[in-house]
């Protein structure tokens, strides 16, 4: 078999598989369409989703408890998706709004209703029982229930623990030689239930071998919503706080009990007060309109790699399609609900996708301009290119893998779409473009200029000018906090923040001929002609509802905004409802963020230290990531009449966080590998420099083929996508300017000032 014959059957091939991931992404398997994007879970913003909103039973509830109780709910709610939010309604109310989920009986029955959990005595020591073993003739079982008030037990002191002594509860499998699979409960106490377990089984296991009515003293059972849930007998004193029950017949009996004791486990007692399915805040047209953008800068891209890397550029298109087609199928595996947020991720996998391309490409043009044959700059280029890929995804995996873990809520989806992306794009980057670019050349695709050419450049001046450029980057911070302190003189807040993370009023109405096409657009209109405010509106088609989030109104906009949604829908003043509520991103959350952002980065400085053995490397890398930081504060500071600090907000810092480690890690690889390499008539400076220009248009073509992408989504998207595509420009331009004006001079700076303190030691 020829070569060509041989290329012509492995293109074949390749793109038989593409086009099978391809039909899979667009149309499914089967009739439930498994593995098409149409299958995707989409979070609240973009689907809408199940709304529950509970009263607080206790009218005297501090507002620590409160927050400990949206705190333990918002975990709770994160069983059905990890974009779940929790907020507050006035001052005795807490709403859970959950995406993607249309069924309001699971989630009541997932969340719990009224009620607290209990653990009590089955025998108290005044030797009352204080339940009761019943044969159950429908489920041919015995099980317990109370034969007296809650009240009388709690009176009695018979109360052994309750919601508020629990951490958590988890089901657990264990392998067991003799009995085989056992499904259990495993519960962690804190420190004031510690203390009282171990008091309570104490007492219990004293009557381990009791018979009788004694029995009932061996047991601690497990109440909720007035219901015997478990009866377990006490096997052991438990003097650490972490106690498993045993008995459970199948895991899914287990997860259930570890379910309802962590739901029962809340701080307040709460009830249901109302339920509904909730309309997307982003409706269909402006999801269209996204996808249309995502498309138009996808379509951009594959048209700039094949003008700058001709046939390598036709592999890379090939490759990058395929990877679409996989993040799509990967996001129906592992149930992956996708939000904006989400999103963020995935922009900053594909642009790290195009980059791992584009240094392979770079240095395959490098090597054809040393005069090395087509095959053999192919084979050193992808071998070059190779510790380059490595280290600046791996470095994101693990901020990837940290913010899963130690992250909450849209943390957590932005995280695991990375992860995703960034593992899939350094798979296509090296196994298939390289297969795809076998199979071209193969096929005859042999002669240098098919790859494009290396354009020489001058040594740029860039360790020479790290002042200078470090003067403008300080001034651009300088407007930043200046901008801050005028915010706090007229605003009180040091940026413009939206509903996510202030709270605000919520206006609601519904009509009775169905809702309009186009509402959501009109609406926003009437607020910000009514308010001078911007609005989220969500459309509960179902309900004919509609929702109005706004910042918190006064008096008099609420009777302006009312007055005109009558006018306009002729609806009653008395069916327009209006209500304060809490931020969906509470003060945990944002703490969350921030340990996960603060592990993630010192996670990354290790990595490079240990890497490229040099603390400086990873030093000057978290100097340019907190320079990228700032700069992009600044912008939210000075537009925030236009930009908001939103849910979006630490998604988008995020996907800053990422990419500029990225790029300046590109550099670092070529500065390490250069300094390897030096002659003797290259100094460290020069090594630098010479560094910078040859990795300079990499640097260029990732950030323009990311920055296009995202400048399309701020074109053509709708305000909330808006917000989140401007910043993300700001991060690309500021990155690419730290990591090549920035990164490189600060590592040299740290190198010659440590150097000169050794000489003087």
């Amino acid at each position: 078999m020829n070569s060509k014959t041989k290329g012509l059957l492995k293109l074949i091939g390749a793109i038989i598989v593409i086009g099978v991931i391809g039909f899979i992404a667009i149309r499914g398997i089967g009739e439930d369409k498994a593995g098409s994007a149409s299958d995707v879970s989409l979070g609240l913003d973009l689907a809408g989703g199940v709304s529950v909103t509970y009263e607080i039973v206790d009218k005297d509830a501090t507002d620590e408890q409160i927050s400990d109780t949206v705190y333990k709910m918002q975990l709770r709610s994160q069983n059905f998706s990890n974009e779940a939010q929790v907020s507050t309604e006035g001052a005795n109310r807490i709403t859970v709004s959950i995406p993607s989920v249309t069924d309001a009986d699971e989630v009541l029955r997932g969340l719990g209703s009224a009620g607290n959990i209990y653990f009590i005595y089955g025998m108290g020591q005044s030797g009352t029982k204080n339940i009761e073993t019943y044969f159950d003739e429908e489920t041919s079982e015995y099980k317990s229930q109370l034969c007296r008030t809650l009240a009388d037990i709690e009176a009695d002191g018979d109360v052994v623990i309750d919601g508020k002594d629990i951490a958590t509860a988890k089901a657990v499998v264990d392998q067991d030689q003799y009995s085989g699979i056992e499904y259990k409960v495993q519960l962690d106490l804190n420190a004031e239930g510690r203390e009282k377990f171990a008091s309570a089984t104490s007492y219990s296991y004293g009557y381990v071998n009791a018979s009788g009515d004694d029995a009932l003293r061996n047991i601690i059972a497990i109440v909720y919503d007035n219901e015997v849930v478990s009866a377990p007998h006490v096997a052991a004193v438990i003097t650490d706080g972490k106690a498993v029950i045993s008995g459970q017949k199948t895991n899914e009996e287990a997860s259930l009990l570890a379910s309802t004791i962590r739901i029962g486990a809340l701080p307040l007692e709460l009830s249901v007060l109302r339920y509904y399915v909730e309309g997307a805040q982003l409706g269909s047209d402006a999801l269209n309109r996204s996808l249309i953008a995502g498309a138009i800068g996808f379509a951009a891209i594959i048209l700039i790699m094949i003008l700058l890397y001709r046939v390598a550029g036709v592999s890379a298109s090939l490759a990058l399609t395929f990877y679409i087609g996989l993040v799509v199928i990967c996001l129906n595996l592992f149930q992956v609900t996708l939000t904006l947020p989400g999103i963020a991720g995935i922009i900053l996998s594909i642009g790290m996708a195009v980059d791992a391309n584009v240094i392979i490409f770079t240095r395959i043009q490098e090597e054809i301009a040393t005069g090395k044959t087509v095959r053999s700059s192919i084979k050193l280029g992808f071998s070059k290119a190779l510790s380059a890929i490595i280290d600046g995804n791996v470095t994101t995996i693990i901020a990837a893998i940290v913010l899963y873990y130690l992250g909450s809520g849209t943390v957590k989806g932005f995280a695991q779409t990375l992860a995703i992306g960034i593992i899939l794009s350094m798979i296509t980057a090296l196994f298939v473009t390289k297969f795809l670019l076998g199979a071209l050349f193969d096929l005859g695709a042999d002669k240098p200029v098919l790859y494009g050419k290396k354009r020489e450049v001058k040594t740029l001046n860039i360790a020479g000018n790290f002042k200078k450029f470090l003067l403008i980057s300080g001034g651009v911070i300088a407007v930043g906090i200046i901008a801050v302190i005028i915010n706090f003189a007229t605003i009180k807040t040091p940026f413009s923040y939206g509903l996510d993370f202030s709270g605000g009023t919520v206006t609601a109405f519904t009509l009775n001929d169905g809702v309009p096409a186009g509402i959501q657009s009109e609406v926003e209109a009437i607020v910000l002609e009514k308010t001078g405010m911007n609005a989220e509106v969500s459309v509960a088609s179902a309900e004919n509802t509609v929702r109005i989030k706004t910042k918190e109104l006064s008096t008099d906009l609420r009777a302006n905004l009312i007055s005109a949604i009558s006018s306009k829908y002729n609806v009653g003043n008395e069916n327009i409802t209006t209500e304060t509520v809490g931020a969906t991103v509470s003060s945990e959350m944002k703490k969350d963020a921030l340990i996960a952002v603060i592990v993630a980065t010192i996670g990354m400085l290790l990595y490079i230290w240990i890497r490229f053995k040099n603390i400086n490397f990873g030093t000057s890398a978290v100097f340019a990531l907190i320079h990228d930081v700032l700069v992009v504060l600044t912008v939210y500071a000075v537009a925030r009449a236009f930009i908001t600090v939103g849910n979006t907000f630490i998604a988008c810092m995020l996907t800053i966080v990422g990419y500029s480690i990225n790029a300046t890690i590109i550099i670092f690889d070529r500065i390490r590998e250069n300094l390897e390499l030096r002659r003797t008539q290259n100094t460290t400076q020069e090594i630098v420099d010479i560094s910078i220009t040859q990795t300079f248009s990499r640097s260029i073509y990732t950030s323009l083929t990311t920055l296009v992408m995202v400048v399309l989504l701020a074109i053509l998207g709708v305000r909330s996508v808006r917000e989140f595509a401007i910043p993300l420009m700001a991060g690309i331009l500021c990155g690419f300017f730290s990591s090549v004006c920035l990164a490189g001079g600060m590592w040299y700076f740290l190198q010659r000032k440590f150097r000169a303190k050794e000489s003087k030691n």
